[in-house]
């Protein structure tokens, strides 16, 4: 029940929810990081579940008694039990194993932590964070295309199905990470040949994915920088899923003209994003991922369509719509001219 503020000068209880979210938050992150639910398995004592995970017995208790009022572990005469929601997710083993994907989002922790840094100089702070050439943290790339992998394949029928592959035969897969849309797309039109352009970490982890889609000889890669490198020709589909958001205005401006050249007379590119209302309040996820790409990259954002549109119209595509499709992200679609 919401209380007004009182006298005393207590907050509403759904005031101190909002505030005080982090907590819980951040003590299913630590249990994904040290791998509790795996540890726990068919049940164990915290003493157990410690020395499974090179622990202090007692913190790893009051950790384990979090879970449970979370619903995330079940407590039984002193013994700790998996609920059907973690053993599914977030055990080692499981099918639906989340975990290596939710990795990402516990790297992603220390980054928000710098957001009030972040929103005082307009661009991404670093903390001392060992990072390699590239620019990403050493040893989050796996996590990253994990959760990038993940969140595509739940994804893939659906653009798919929105897109349409009606004559497209070539296609170019813009930082396509993983390859989960190349593949989905191979896979639904048997005449697609599609080619990843990415950089040298993540291009050594989509030809895994490539190779055991088996589907080596029809999707290829090519180590490159989209922003300067040759990007090709004569391509009917160039997908950029989750690419603007980490680019400036003007980089994006540029990008899509560059595609535009790339392409063939009535190739399409489709642009999959978290897109914001013309507000930029709304929906709340696309806010919340502004403030992601504040904390992570030097000049990135969430759009809004009217911005996608502008940049779409301006770089010579026509019928430039939005496709609305279930889920967080939206896809703008533009034509290249004949």
């Amino acid at each position: 029940m919401v209380r007004a503020r009182d006298e005393a000068g207590i907050l509403p209880d759904d005031l101190n929810e909002m505030i005080r979210g982090f907590m819980s938050s951040r003590a299913v992150l630590t249990a994904l990081e040290l791998d509790v639910f795996t540890a726990v398995g068919a049940g164990a004592c915290a003493e157990t579940v410690a020395q499974k995970i090179h622990c202090d017995p007692r913190a790893t208790e009051m950790l384990l008694n979090v879970l449970v009022s979370l619903k995330l572990v079940d407590k039984k005469d002193g013994m700790f039990f998996r609920t059907p929601v973690s053993a599914r997710f977030f055990s080692e083993g499981a099918r639906d194993n989340a975990r290596p994907a939710l990795m990402h989002t516990a790297n992603l922790w220390h980054r928000w932590s710098t957001l009030t840094e972040c929103v005082q100089a307009g661009t991404a702070v670093e903390r001392g964070v060992e990072r390699g050439k590239n620019g990403r943290d050493k040893n989050s790339v796996t996590a990253f295309i994990a959760a990038m992998d993940r969140n595509a394949m739940e994804r893939a029928a659906t653009v798919v199905n929105a897109v349409g592959v009606a004559e497209i035969r070539r296609m170019l897969d813009l930082g396509g990470g993983s390859g989960a849309y190349s593949i989905a797309l191979a896979r639904a039109l048997p005449e697609l040949h599609s080619e990843i352009l990415d950089q040298s970490d993540v291009v050594a982890l989509a030809q895994k994915f490539i190779r055991d889609a088996g589907l080596a000889d029809r999707i290829t890669t090519r180590i490159g920088d989209m922003r300067q490198d040759p990007l090709g020709e004569n391509y009917d589909l160039i997908l950029l899923s989750a690419i603007c958001h980490m680019f400036s205005p003007d980089e994006n401006r540029k990008l899509l003209r560059r595609v535009y050249h790339a392409l063939a007379p009535k190739g399409r590119v489709v642009v999959q994003d978290f897109i914001l209302e013309p507000s930029k309040t709304a929906p709340r996820f696309a806010a919340l991922f502004s403030l992601n790409m504040l904390v992570g990259t030097q000049s990135g954002s969430s759009y809004s369509e009217p911005e996608f549109a502008s940049w779409l119209q301006a770089a010579g595509f026509s019928d430039v719509r939005r496709l609305r499709v279930p889920g967080p992200a939206g896809l703008m679609v533009g034509v290249r001219a004949e």
